[in-house]
């Protein structure tokens, strides 16, 4: 089982200048590679591989010695990594890849000869980095990518191969639904709830003034930057503090419940209404739900998302009626037909719970996050949100 650690590096003034000869070098490759492969579907149809990519490596080098500066491993990776995003784009897991920017975030790839050492890890061609290790995981380093954020910070992604099997789904006890809002960030079926600490809102002055001072500045100047930086640092303090409640959440309804229902919702479309648009943003349910996944997929229990068509505030979860609308602004309400006083975001959570466990009973729980959705001959499946 793979195990990845992400910690910070600090490499010298020295150091960092061929760290940004690596950046650029990588940069420029994907970018030529990546305008290669369309070029030549343009005039044969055909795309390039991985093998293709590389082919034309030491003829570059030659046209550019810079590019004989990086070590050659790097460049081989951004061409595997390239062939990997076209096969992610045509079997439908991602977008066609874009040309990459020198504003952005920039990242290389280690496949070996990367040792750690005791609070240093050695880059070929950067030497002995001084690095922050605070967790290392069994198993053998795969992978070694080293990236700089756009306020200026390093970091080193570590990946780790123990050679286990990942862990089989344990028995299903505990199960607790999830739904996410607007005024509560989640609302479980259990009646707990918690609030959002909204971190957009929380630093969007300070945002809105450096984003001021970034836009009086002459673009190319080095002053300019400098306040992108600045602006940049802004962003990955909210960036942080959102990623922080979200892990502390997750781990938390990991740790205490055995099965997980939420709903898939389309955050794309939603975020297309300019009312809710930043709110929305600043709540993160996407990423809150991916570490939801694979956090209880790492501990052996069962993630499961419920299609968001399914009725959940429609329905009392005690007697089962349904209506047939309800405003968003009722937030409680007695049920006319068992005469239960109902919290509307606490039915809505029971309702996502139950729901789950009913297409588990079914056998269907595949359909909860997989692609390969193929019932047995003769069997009607009832899907749970899923592609199919």
């Amino acid at each position: 089982m793979k195990n990845v650690v992400k910690v910070r590096i600090y490499p010298s003034q020295a150091q960092q200048v061929p760290l940004s000869k690596a950046f650029d070098c990588a940069r420029w490759w994907w970018n030529y590679a990546l305008n290669l492969n369309n070029e030549t579907y343009k005039v044969t149809g055909k795309g390039l591989s991985r093998q293709g990519y590389n082919d034309r490596l030491p003829q570059l080098k030659k046209e550019f010695p810079w590019l004989a500066e990086c070590y050659s491993q790097v460049l081989q990776s951004v061409s595997l990594n390239l062939s990997q995003a076209f096969i992610n784009f045509f079997e439908g897991r991602a977008k066609y890849p874009n040309f990459k920017s020198k504003h952005g975030k920039q990242s290389i790839q280690y496949p070996q000869h990367v040792k750690l050492l005791d609070g240093e890890i050695k880059q070929p061609k950067i030497g002995e980095v001084k690095a922050r290790i605070h967790r290392i995981f069994d198993g053998k380093l795969k992978t070694v990518t080293v990236s700089m954020s756009k306020a200026g910070k390093y970091y080193t992604s570590l990946l780790f191969d123990d050679g286990l099997p990942e862990p089989e789904i344990g028995s299903q006890a505990k199960a607790v639904g999830i739904d996410v809002g607007l005024t509560h960030f989640a609302i479980t079926s259990d009646g707990s709830k918690f609030d959002n600490p909204k971190p957009l809102k929380k630093h969007q002055r300070n945002l809105k003034r450096k984003q001021q001072k970034l836009s009086r500045k002459q673009k190319g100047s080095k002053r300019r930057a400098k306040t992108r930086r600045l602006v940049a640092r802004v962003h990955e303090r909210i960036a942080n503090t959102r990623k922080d409640f979200q892990h502390k959440l997750s781990r938390k309804l990991v740790n205490e419940n055995q099965v997980i229902v939420v709903e898939n919702l389309a955050v794309k479309n939603m975020v297309k209404n300019h009312n809710l648009a930043k709110a929305i943003s600043d709540f993160g349910w996407s990423e809150f739900t991916r570490q939801l996944k694979y956090k209880a997929e790492f501990d052996g229990k069962t993630y499961l998302e419920i299609n968001r068509f399914f009725p959940s505030s429609k329905i009392y979860h005690v007697c089962l009626n349904q209506i047939d609308s309800l405003s968003l602004d009722v937030r409680s309400w007695t049920c006319p037909s068992c005469k239960t006083h109902h919290d509307r975001d606490v039915n809505v959570a029971i309702d996502i719970r139950d729901e789950g466990l009913r297409i588990l009973a079914l056998g269907t729980s595949a359909t909860a996050f997989r692609r390969q959705c193929k019932p047995a001959s003769g069997t009607q499946v009832i899907c749970g949100g899923c592609c199919c």
